[in-house]
This record gives structure tokens, C-alpha cells and sequence, in this order.
């Protein structure tokens, strides 16, 4: 059975990044660290809702990624 390999996260380090989440959540965000299992640490994160509202919500841990752009 063959492992499969996360995504090279190293070249995205502290830059801006997009994230789609479940629920259909967006968050932008700089990119401070991530772990084997595509859990990241987000800081500097803004919560954009379908509304187009912002909402500065800091520094996030996530897991249950769909996009990075």
C-alpha cells in the first residue's frame, strides 16, 4: 500500500495565503506552520463570509483544509 505524501507546505511560510474551509468559510491569513497532517497555524487570519463581511479573528489552528491558493 503506498503512503501518500502531504503538500509541500515549506515554499508557502510566511506568506499570505486563501483558504476555503468547511461550510463554505474563507479565510486569508499568514501562513506560520503546519504539521504532516495538514493541521496549519494561521496568524494575522480575516474570516470572510459569502456576505462579503470581514472579521480580524487572529491567529488559527486548522484542520479540514479543502483549498490553498
Amino acid at each position: 500500500m503506498s503512503k501518500a505524501h502531504p503538500p509541500e507546505l515549506k515554499k508557502f511560510m510566511d506568506k499570505k495565503l486563501a483558504l476555503k474551509l468547511n461550510g463554505g468559510r474563507y479565510v486569508t491569513g499568514i501562513l506560520r506552520g503546519f504539521d504532516p497532517f495538514m493541521n496549519l497555524v494561521v496568524d494575522e487570519s480575516i474570516e470572510e463570509t459569502r456576505e462579503g463581511h470581514k472579521k480580524n479573528i487572529g491567529m488559527v489552528v486548522r484542520i479540514h483544509l479543502k483549498f490553498i491558493k
